[in-house]
């Protein structure tokens, strides 16, 4: 007598190839391209040429930002930091610049290296002392404001009041090949993120500690190394996107980097990535980003009350949450 089991179906190539996180990434770019047609028949010419690339400069800030944030948030940590990391960044490529070109190169390297030393001393906290991500970012987001507004006595130093070298204005508000410099420069890091990401050892070592640390520390992966580069990276690109705001806007102002906290998670969590770590990518990220600017913009088109914004904020990451929450607990 013989029995013989129920082979089960086998998945088809096309499900295989877009699984629930690349479907994500699909949700979030085609929610970017409903928001523009939806902006272009509340206000005609919204979805130009022009206004789309206007948007998506805009975006760039927010998605660098959100690079770093995308980092930790895949291991299941948070950088709140990021507002004045970003905002030290920024002061202190000012003042080393002084309004020199010649400054320049070593105002930036100075400013990138504020933000590493910030990220790492993050991470070192999180990693080896055991501080909660949320406690330890904080306080250091508290530490680089209280440093950056008492060694410029309230951003009133002679050096601080300078504007920006003209080469950092030029590289920022720009067009090369008739494309904003500043958007070709946030595609560049798109691909060297998505990279890392897909195609390397550290990004594979990435999604396995943010699905457990302690099986990842069992396959002979260093854990605390890791989180201290990633926090590093964040801070860098928190670094990065203080000088590149600096040269959009003239220059460094108190409370620069507030609102970045805020996008720079919603855009991570908009983009499909599980809060909890261990699932997502920064192209989901982008779309985020993108969202996010473009939902400003059409608020603005219509003329809607600032308070709206935040209130679109809300509710837009709540139904994400709510609606990723299920499709992870069906998966």
């Amino acid at each position: 007598m013989s029995s013989t089991a129920e082979t089960p179906p086998t998945p088809s190539r096309l499900r295989t190839t877009l699984n629930p996180d690349r479907r994500k990434i699909i949700y979030g770019f085609a929610a970017v391209v409903a928001l523009f047609v939806l902006g272009d028949i509340l206000k005609p010419g919204f979805a130009t040429a022009s206004g789309i690339q206007q948007v998506l400069q805009v975006s760039s800030f927010v998605g660098l930002v959100a690079a770093g944030q995308t980092f930790v948030i895949l291991v299941g940590g948070i950088d709140l930091s990021v507002p004045w990391v970003l905002n030290a960044a920024a002061i202190v490529m000012i003042a080393q610049a002084s309004g020199s070109n010649g400054q320049l190169w070593l105002g930036i390297v100075v400013a990138l290296a504020i933000g590493l030393a910030f990220g790492v001393v993050n991470g070192l906290g999180i990693a080896l002392l055991g501080v909660p991500a949320v406690v330890m970012t904080l306080g250091m987001n508290g530490i680089a404001q209280g440093l950056s507004l008492g060694v410029t006595h309230g951003l009133t130093c002679s050096g601080c009041t300078k504007p920006p070298p003209m080469t950092l204005v030029n590289l920022m508000t720009g067009k090369t090949g008739g494309i904003y410099t500043s958007l070709l420069i946030w595609l560049a890091v798109i691909a060297l993120v998505t990279f890392v990401l897909s195609f390397t050892t550290f990004g594979r070592r990435v999604y396995a500690v943010g699905n457990s640390q302690r099986v990842s520390h069992l396959a002979g992966v260093n854990v605390k190394v890791v989180t201290v580069a990633l926090y590093g990276l964040s801070g860098v690109f928190a670094a990065m996107a203080g000088v590149a705001l600096a040269g959009f806007g003239g220059g460094a102002t108190v409370g620069m980097g507030d609102p970045y906290l805020f996008q720079s998670i919603a855009a991570v969590v908009i983009g499909g990535t599980y809060i909890l770590g261990g699932r997502g990518h920064y192209l989901g990220t982008v779309a985020g980003a993108i969202v996010l600017t473009t939902l400003v913009s059409v608020l603005l088109a219509t003329n809607a009350p600032n308070y709206a914004r935040d209130i679109v904020y809300g509710v837009v990451i709540l139904v994400i949450l709510l609606l990723y929450g299920r499709g992870r607990s069906e998966a």
